[in-house]
């Protein structure tokens, strides 16, 4: 391998690196986290692409090669995220069942928060913001809702992940919306996403977890059962709660 082929391989990690970060993040990873991504898609190529008879003899052979690899490694670690999030898991942990406590458990949990004013609580275990979806009654209604919509029982778990690229969104104290901070998409405090470029790119709103409430008032989310978000809805149409300022926290 001559310097010119170091050249190539190197460009290719900050370019692949780069293309990967914006594909799974919006953003890249820096320069040297490009080039981490890049070095190792370029190693991944050359054992896997020789081994199913697939060779290079130039500097742009060895080139598209490191592509290929950076976007196997990719491929790789979106498939296994994928069996990952959808094997049952048994333990209590995500992908199972997660007791959440009572109301006052999420109070107590959540003292600096105004979660009696129906801001979210969030809940890491889960991967999940919870929420009461009617901040005039301050409890849970014992039941089952399989559709995570919640109306019924008075409280609403929400995925973390952003339906557009899967970042997360972070509920903002000044206008008590969600507000995703890699590519500014914005929904009202029960996971409804605005309709509207200036309100981000986001296809539909936040997903939802089947959840449970017991007779003591006791929450149960299922992460194993989602059910996808709605469809965006313009602000000032019935579905959507307005912001309560102008003024968000992006």
């Amino acid at each position: 391998m001559d310097f010119l082929d170091v050249v190539w391989i190197l460009l290719a990690g900050i370019v692949v690196g780069w293309l990967a970060g914006v594909l799974t993040r919006g953003r890249g990873f820096g320069v040297l986290g490009d080039l981490a991504v890049g070095l190792v898609g370029s190693a991944v190529g050359g054992i896997v692409f020789p081994i199913v008879g697939i060779g290079a003899h130039s500097s742009f052979g060895r080139l598209l090669m490191a592509i290929g690899g950076a976007v196997l490694l990719w491929l790789t670690e979106v498939t296994a995220g994928s069996i990952g999030f959808l094997w049952p898991n048994t333990k209590g942990g995500f992908g199972g069942t997660i007791e959440i406590g009572t109301l006052d458990d999420i109070k107590a949990a959540n003292s600096s928060l105004p979660i009696k004013d129906g801001f979210p609580a969030y809940f890491q275990q889960a991967r999940a913001y919870v929420m009461l979806v009617d901040a005039t009654r301050q409890e849970f209604t014992p039941g089952e809702d399989k559709t995570g919509d919640g109306t019924a029982l008075n409280v609403r778990a929400l995925y973390q992940r952003c339906p557009h690229l899967g970042c997360k969104p972070n509920p903002c104290l000044k206008n008590f919306w969600f507000e995703c901070p890699c590519h500014g998409s914005r929904y009202d405090r029960l996971g409804i996403k605005a309709l509207g470029p200036q309100y981000g790119p986001a296809p539909r709103s936040m997903d939802r977890f089947s959840i449970t409430v017991a007779t003591d008032g006791k929450l149960t989310i299922d992460t194993s059962k989602i059910t996808l978000g709605p469809l965006p809805v313009a602000v000032g149409q019935p579905g959507i709660i307005p912001p309560k300022s102008p003024v968000g926290c992006i």
